[in-house]
């Protein structure tokens, strides 16, 4: 099996399906000619033209706006709002138009729309360019958020976002540069479905997105002092895969939940507390949650680091359970 890495799994996703279905359309900043300000859309213009990879002003509620119109009028937009920061300035029509429009009249309107955005630190780009804002929007009805961490996934599920009915916010994190194998044949994997990427015994970790790799990491260094760690990549954050955790959780009597965004109202709160309500008899020590600290991203590595969980936190956090 070929080795592909994550930007151009994303690329591959959506040539393929502007190549299926006539009706998707890309809508963003910097998407046709010059092919994405990280290359995701790349060479996409020259295949499909400007009727169908459309550039637009530098204006996120416009995107967005015009984005929700497209796909109740039949398109499907895959709308790039390219720092998920900046995602702030479209907040109406995500929340408030694309999400409910379903909803509100009865189901007569379909809205088919990805919201593709970039997330997460680890380029020193300050507190505008660095937020991870997924709870936001996990506290929206109406709304699918999924987060990927691996190119086989990202494809996958970018794929089934595009063909599904529903808006999603499809997160990428900016520092996932990493490769793994990706069939040639064409796939799709299901919203809401979470995978385990390590199996072990003794504790469970739930992440997503970018901090899987230091979760992975911070197993192999348990695993050489005697914990095994099982590793629940969540991969699709609404609809939430509960019962993988809750079975996970089962085996292991103990869970830590890891990720980038700032911990105080993370949506790891929501996991924990949801644990907490269906499994509380199966934990033999309280829920460690692992975030970001409750502070802007700063500008300077040494800082940033310091701000954003790292793998130390994770082997600390398991180790507090006993």
């Amino acid at each position: 099996m070929r080795e592909l890495n994550y930007v151009r799994a994303i690329n591959e996703a959506l040539r393929e399906e502007l190549s299926m279905d006539e009706r998707v359309i890309i809508i963003g900043e910097d998407v046709g000619l010059s092919g994405g300000s990280f290359s995701a859309t790349r060479g996409l213009f020259q295949e499909f033209g400007g009727k169908r990879i459309i550039d637009t002003p530098i204006s996120e509620s416009a995107i967005a706006g015009v984005a929700t119109g497209a796909a109740m009028a039949g398109l499907v937009p895959v709308a790039e709002i390219m720092f998920m920061d900046f995602i702030t300035l479209a907040m109406d029509a995500v929340v408030n138009s694309a999400a409910k429009m379903r909803y509100i009249f009865g189901g007569q309107f379909k809205v088919p729309i990805v919201f593709l955005t970039q997330c997460g630190g680890g380029l020193s780009a300050g507190p505008h360019h660095s937020q991870s804002l997924e709870a936001w929007f996990c506290h929206t009805p109406g709304l699918k958020v999924v987060y990927p961490s691996t190119p086989y996934d990202v494809k996958g599920l970018l794929k089934s976002s595009i063909r599904d009915q529903n808006p999603v916010l499809f997160i990428e994190h900016k520092m996932l540069r990493v490769k793994s194998n990706v069939p040639e044949e064409e796939y799709t994997l299901p919203l809401g479905k979470a995978d385990i990427k390590r199996p072990g015994s003794d504790v469970t970790i739930v992440t997503w997105g970018q901090l899987y790799y230091k979760v992975a990491a911070a197993a192999e260094k348990l695993a050489e002092q005697g914990i095994d760690a099982e590793i629940i990549d969540l991969r699709t954050l609404l609809p939430l895969d509960l019962d993988t955790i809750l079975t996970s959780v089962a085996k292991t009597n103990k869970l830590v939940i890891a990720h980038e965004a700032v911990k105080i109202g993370g949506f790891g709160a929501e996991i924990a507390s949801s644990v907490m309500e269906a499994a509380f008899d199966s934990l033999d020590a309280p829920i460690k949650r692992v975030g970001a600290a409750f502070s802007p991203i700063p500008w300077g590595p040494a800082m940033e680091s310091a701000v954003l969980p790292q793998e130390a936190d994770i082997i600390a956090a398991v180790k507090e359970l006993g």
